[in-house]
């Protein structure tokens, strides 16, 4: 991301935008976050969307959005400003503290709703999204991660999932067939170790949380169990375990040894396979840039990361951002209109072609498939099914503290078989959802 001072401008457009890269950060402590009761009809509605590493595209269809309504809402201006993800945390902390320097309408990682929720920053939009036309659409994983306790706090901006990259030139080479459940993939990886020992058979990180939780959910585990605030992890479960065994098998000197893997993270495995360091890796719907990019550009595949049995398809975490409007804004009508203008149909298909962020909508992403090819192997994957993580405000301690990412290499190092990892791991995140209730 560009963490460069980001500037302020007046835009005659305004909509959507969202990081590649979902990372979770501490929802902020607030101590003025009051709903306004004001809901003027004209003035300034200040945006805040995020800076992307080539941002001048999403600033395009933004403009576009901007202009529009503007044109629409007589005595109304849009200040859009873009902010850098890796800082969101702070900006955000000191905008539930101030609503004076707050913005009306904000861009928000999809993990951080319920902390942001917690916190009494978000506005409750429950029945302005039952009202919308469009809200019908949505993806029911995009939808839950807007929800918390049943009520709504936003709308999907856009979605990103992951699903398995393979070296068709590799795999030809040795007679390989494509990976068709995780026992293949597995013997597969080692396969192409033996033959071509100068790469990885699947380049996989022991910081690759949500390279590895796919293992966990296809082998029918969970992180946590419960709804409404209240959770309990189910990561040290019979079912959890398996899973977790069968990804820490990969870190082994006849797949991705454990000196070299167990610290990657899952841009360290896009970049391995994007450098024609491996012969699989499981990469997002946003790698694809980087991957045509680099050494292996027309040498590669991308499929549905198979699940435990064949014609499954593991599940994969549903990534993605969202816009949401703040309570304290003074403006709520407008605000909330704004909201679904950035977020509609039409803004998420033009922000597909400009960016390739996935729209979050089910007949749209179907038509960005038929526009371009690339994308069919994610949109099969969404629609076999995905998950998220818990919609509790622990997840930000959870996931900023590396609960699972050192659960994922205490085993890998043999320092703990998968059961006390899991139970430790378990005991961790069992903490964190108690403090936050």
């Amino acid at each position: 991301m560009n963490t460069r001072k980001p500037s302020v401008r007046f835009l005659g457009a305004t909509t959507v935008a969202a990081a590649t890269l979902i990372v979770s950060a501490c929802a902020p402590q607030t101590s003025d976050n009051s709903s306004s009761d004001k809901d003027e009809k004209t003035g300034t509605l200040r945006v805040w969307l995020f800076q992307e590493v080539g941002n001048k595209p999403k600033e395009k269809v933004v403009d576009s959005v901007v202009a529009a309504f503007e044109k629409q809402n007589k005595g109304t201006r849009v200040a859009v400003e873009y902010i850098p993800v890796e800082t969101r945390a702070q900006r955000v902390k000191a905008a539930f503290n101030d609503p004076k320097s707050a913005p009306d309408v904000m861009e928000f990682g999809n993990t951080d709703t319920a902390g942001y929720v917690k916190d009494g920053g978000l506005l409750d939009v429950t029945r302005d999204f039952g009202d919308w036309s469009e809200a019908k659409d949505t993806d029911p994983t995009a939808r839950q991660s807007v929800t918390v306790d049943g009520k709504v706090y936003g709308s999907p901006f856009y979605v990103g999932v992951r699903a398995l990259y393979y070296r068709t030139d590799v795999f030809d080479e040795l007679g390989l067939d494509v990976p068709k459940t995780m026992g293949d993939l597995a013997t597969a990886a080692r396969k192409i170790r033996a033959a071509r020992p100068e790469l990885y058979g699947i380049a996989v990180g022991g910081a690759y949380t949500y390279g590895a939780m796919p293992f966990v959910w296809a082998n029918g585990g969970e992180l946590a169990t419960g709804k409404g605030g209240s959770y309990a992890s189910a990561i040290d479960s019979p079912e959890a375990q398996k899973g977790i065994k069968a990804y820490t098998s990969l870190f082994s000197d006849d797949n991705c040894p454990a000196a070299k893997c167990a610290g990657m993270g899952g841009n360290d495995t896009v970049t391995a396979f994007a450098a024609g360091k491996a012969g699989m890796a499981i990469g997002g719907d946003f790698s694809y840039a980087a991957v045509e990019a680099g050494k292996v550009k027309g040498k590669y595949k991308v499929v549905p990361l198979p699940g435990t049995s064949e014609g499954s398809v593991a599940p994969a975490f549903a990534g993605g951002n969202n816009i949401g409007v703040l309570k304290s804004t003074s403006r709520r009508t407008l605000a909330v209109a704004l909201m679904q203008q950035l977020a509609s149909k039409k803004t998420q298909s033009s922000m597909f072609e400009a960016m390739g962020f996935l729209p979050t909508f089910a007949d749209v992403r179907g038509q960005a498939a038929a526009k371009k090819p690339y994308v069919k192997p994610f949109v099969q994957t969404l629609a076999a099914g995905t998950k998220f993580v818990p919609a509790s405000p622990a997840w930000a301690q959870i996931d900023s503290s590396l609960v699972l990412p050192t659960m994922f290499q205490e085993v890998i190092s043999g320092k703990k078989d998968v059961a006390a990892a899991s139970a430790d791991a378990a005991k961790k995140m069992n903490d964190a959802f108690g403090s936050a209730g």
